[in-house]
């Protein structure tokens, strides 16, 4: 691990390692950086996350699904305030409709792509 360390970021001393009888305690000291140099985050274009909406899309291409499904899909814990923002918006601009459209607060509601959108797809185009 030290060797790893020293390789990422060169200017990191050697840690402090203290042995007792029950454990062992390893304290990393943290490197002060000149204006010289400043690690830099990588910002390239493919590393970039896809915006919410096209991974909403990306999930209903399997079919209908709740919001608390499409939540989970997402890697969330509880469907968030985003999320709701994002339904509501493709609900608007009619990539997506409810599967019960008379009854939209249903328990029971689903979301799936509208016939539009599922034409337009050049995926599905492909197969």
């Amino acid at each position: 691990m030290v060797w790893f360390c020293a390789d990422t970021v060169p200017e990191l001393a050697e840690p402090d390692i203290e042995v007792s009888e029950s454990w062992v305690t390893t304290t990393f000291r943290r490197p002060v950086f000149t204006a010289e140099f400043r690690p830099q985050p990588e910002s390239r274009p493919e590393s970039r996350p896809d915006s919410m909406e096209t991974r909403v899309i990306n999930l209903l291409r399997h079919g209908p699904m709740a919001k608390s499904v499409i939540s989970s899909g997402l890697g969330q814990k509880s469907v968030s305030g985003q999320l709701n923002k994002v339904i509501r918006q493709l609900l608007a601009d009619e990539y997506i409709e409810f599967t019960i459209p008379e009854k939209p607060f249903s328990r029971l509601q689903q979301y799936r792509l509208t016939a539009k959108k599922r034409q337009a797809d050049p995926r599905r185009a492909k197969r």
